[in-house]
Parts: C-alpha cells; sequence; structure tokens
C-alpha cells in the first residue's frame, strides 16, 4: 500500500500562513484524526486541531479537503493553513508523523504523484520544475508555458499527425489488393509530402535557442589590452565593485565573473586579463590565455581596445575613456563608453540586449530543454528518413521510431532512474 505523505508546502517558517498538505489515501482520517468533523469539499473550515493521543491543542486553522481522482495528485487531499510559527508548524509535523502508514514527503514527491496519476505529464512537470528555480522574468514565462502544457500541446499535434500517417501506411500494407486503399506511386508520394512537412515543421522548433539559455545567462567578456578599462566597466555594468580596479597594468591575472538580471534577461560578465602580446610573466601568460579561452566561449565580446575587430562571437567594439580629453573623438564603428562618468552605459547596454535577443528564444516561440530535444531531434531524423524511402515496411518503422521518440518528451516511456533525477531537485513540498 503507497504510504500517505505530508510536507509544507508553502516558505519556510516562520511566515503569517504555513500550508501543510496531507496526500494519499489515509488523508481524510488524518484530517478527521485532527480537525474532527471536515468541511465540505474544496470549502474552507475553521477548526480547532488537537493531538489524538494527548487532546492537547495544537493551532486553530483553516482546513480544507479535496476528494480523489480531481486534486494535485490524483489522491485524496487535505491542507491544513496553520499559524506560520515555527513550533506551530513542529507540533503538527511532530503528529503527523508519528501516525502509522504516514510519512515525510521526499523531495518532489506530490508533483511524482501527479504524473503517475496522469495529472500531468512529464514536459509539465520540467516546466514546474524550472519554474520553482526561476530567477529572471523570461525564466518564469519559459516555464509557465511548458508548466501549463505548451510543449504537450505541440507534441501532441505532431503524433496526431503521426498517427494519421501511420494509419495510411498500415491500410496501403494490408489491403494493397483493393482499388481504393491500394498501393501505388501517387499514395507514396503524398505520405512523402506530408511527411516531409512535418520533418520541416519539427526541424523550426529545434532552430529556436533552447531553454537553457534563458537559465544559465548570455555570457558576456571584456577583452582588451592591460589598463584598458575592463574591469572598471565590469564594475559601471554590474553596479557593484565586483573586481578590483587599479591603475597598476595587469592587476586582473584571472577571469572575474559577475552575474547581472536586466531587462528579464540574465548575463554573466566576465572580466579578463589584458590581452600583451608577449610576456616573460608566466602568471600574466596564464591569464592570457584564459582570456583567450573566454572570448572563444563567449556569446558576445566587448572589446575595449584599438586592435581590429575580430571575427567569431558577436562583438561591440568600445571606445572606453571617453570622458578623457585625448579620448573625446570615437574612431568610427566604436561605441564611446565613460565607466567614471556612465557616459554610454545605457546606449551599451542596449547593444548588449539587442545582441542577447538574437540569442534567446522569443516569448512566442516553443522552447525545449536538452533532453527535450534530444527525443525531438530523434523524431525529427526519423520523419525525414520516412519522407524520402519508398518501402512502406520501413516507411512504418521510421514512424513507429518517431512515435516512440515523442512519446519520451511526455514521459510515456521514461525510467524511474531519470525520474528520480528530476523530481530530486524540487522541494519537499512540492
Amino acid at each position: 500500500m503507497v504510504d500517505t505523505i505530508f510536507a509544507v508546502s508553502s516558505g519556510a517558517p516562520p511566515a503569517a500562513i504555513a500550508v501543510l498538505r496531507v496526500s494519499g489515501a489515509g488523508a481524510l482520517a488524518v484530517g478527521e484524526a485532527l480537525a474532527g468533523r471536515l468541511p465540505e469539499p474544496r470549502r474552507a473550515g475553521l477548526r480547532r486541531l488537537r493531538d489524538p493521543a494527548s487532546g492537547a491543542t495544537l493551532d486553530h486553522a483553516l482546513v480544507l479537503v479535496f476528494p480523489a481522482p480531481a486534486t494535485a495528485t490524483g489522491e485524496d487531499l487535505v491542507e491544513f493553513h496553520l499559524h506560520g510559527g515555527r513550533a506551530v508548524v513542529a507540533a503538527v509535523e511532530a503528529v503527523l508523523a508519528a501516525r502509522p502508514g504516514l510519512r515525510r514527503a521526499a523531495p518532489g514527491e506530490f508533483t511524482r504523484r501527479a504524473l503517475e496519476a496522469g495529472r500531468i505529464d512529464l514536459a509539465e512537470a520540467e516546466g514546474l520544475g524550472d519554474l520553482l528555480m526561476a530567477e529572471t522574468e523570461g525564466q518564469r514565462r519559459a516555464a509557465l508555458a511548458s508548466a501549463e502544457g505548451a510543449v504537450s500541446r505541440r507534441i501532441a499535434a505532431w503524433n496526431d499527425r503521426l498517427l494519421a500517417l501511420a494509419a495510411k501506411v498500415e491500410a496501403l500494407l494490408d489491403f494493397s489488393d483493393e482499388d481504393d486503399v491500394g498501393e501505388d506511386d501517387g499514395a507514396v508520394a503524398t505520405l512523402s509530402s506530408a511527411a516531409g512537412h512535418l520533418a520541416e515543421e519539427i526541424g523550426a522548433v529545434l532552430d529556436n535557442p533552447p531553454v537553457e539559455r534563458l537559465r544559465d545567462g548570455i555570457r558576456v567578456v571584456l577583452a582588451g589590452a592591460p589598463n584598458a578599462g575592463k574591469s572598471t566597466l565590469l564594475n559601471a555594468l554590474a553596479e557593484r565593485d565586483a573586481a578590483i580596479v587599479s591603475p597598476i597594468a595587469g592587476t586582473t591575472r584571472d577571469r572575474i565573473e559577475a552575474g547581472v538580471v536586466r531587462g528579464g534577461v540574465a548575463y554573466v560578465l566576465t572580466d579578463t586579463a589584458g590581452l600583451a602580446a608577449q610576456t616573460d610573466d608566466p602568471i600574466e601568460r596564464i591569464g592570457i590565455d584564459r582570456a583567450r579561452e573566454a572570448m572563444g566561449s563567449a556569446d558576445i565580446v566587448l572589446l575595449l581596445d584599438d586592435t581590429p575587430i575580430p571575427s567569431g562571437p558577436a562583438v561591440i567594439a568600445l571606445h572606453p575613456r571617453a570622458d578623457e580629453p585625448d579620448r573625446a573623438v570615437a574612431p568610427q564603428g566604436r561605441l564611446p563608453v565613460s565607466a567614471r562618468t556612465g557616459q554610454g552605459i545605457a546606449a551599451l547596454w542596449q547593444a548588449i540586449a539587442d545582441a542577447a535577443a538574437t540569442l534567446l528564444p522569443r516569448l512566442d516561440q516553443l522552447v525545449l530543454n536538452q533532453r527535450q530535444r534530444e527525443h525531438v531531434a530523434a523524431a525529427q531524423r526519423a520523419i525525414a528518413a520516412a519522407a524520402i524511402e519508398q518501402d512502406l515496411l520501413l516507411i512504418a518503422e521510421h514512424y513507429r521510431a518517431a512515435r516512440a521518440a515523442l512519446d519520451r518528451v511526455t514521459g510515456a516511456s521514461d525510467t524511474e532512474a531519470m525520474l528520480d533525477t528530476l523530481f530530486g531537485r524540487f522541494c519537499i513540498g512540492k
């Protein structure tokens, strides 16, 4: 028999209110044991909670009852809306933990039970996990769309089209001797065209930037000659003293990173060692090598010297220290900035945001995480193979493989180990 579980599903106490959830076959009995007569389903009722063993009052709380199966977990569920002090919560939890068949929930166990009960699918569960950890507006909106079924609906639509194509193939195979469904070049050509269009549509989604872009942030690397003002500019962009600033050339010997959220987008700003042409200092040489590595892996490079603009990632060429009299005129193609006076900082952020916009998924795009992308890509390859295949048996096999790959996106055929990894990152009460 599956255990009945409990956990605080609101923020950690102390707080004004603590929502303690109990889910499972024994939830209603637990509610009656502590609160006596339960309120009507989905109607809050004020109850005195008592310890069933001693009769001592635990708290005056709102109690809500949600009978299965129309609940978040698909099981009977009771919520106690307690006063949010630590002692109150601890007292109620201690009473619950002492009851047979009742235990504390594991991380993500409420959501896992919802998945197992068919209340949500795997893609929606992943979106919920991302929503719990969202730190920027972009992350929140992408995660909410996934949690509300945007990925699942698109997968279902693709699967419906695949099933229609597969049914046509089966008809051609099973009744090839009948005139209305007989195998002919026209029927195969129609299948190929439909499969090709579906593969192109899926490929367009795969071309969208991955959702991890929103979480990991845009990597912006400041590079240039020693004493070009990189550290000062980093501090100005981060609006805090993240890097040591000194007039002594070579102060920065290693990469220094500062996370910034601006306009709902996460950025990782990286200060680097000065790019000296030659050096006899082995430590400086290591710093220069690491600076070049950072430039190679950057999404955007802010170049703070007068060297030729390199190719590769997006480069924003700057004219730093533009407040100095001998640097008042910026060369063509370089943005004048002064970290000391703030000149050009707003324009620089706008240039960074414009470059980042080409790297981030749009809010109206369907975005997939890495796991989902791998399975969708496998489905797309199978459908593309079916589009150029002439043998109906092989076409049917390609469609079967594609449907299996799409099923793995929504969790129709996923392993326990993968689910353990997913729900292990959830909080206890979720």
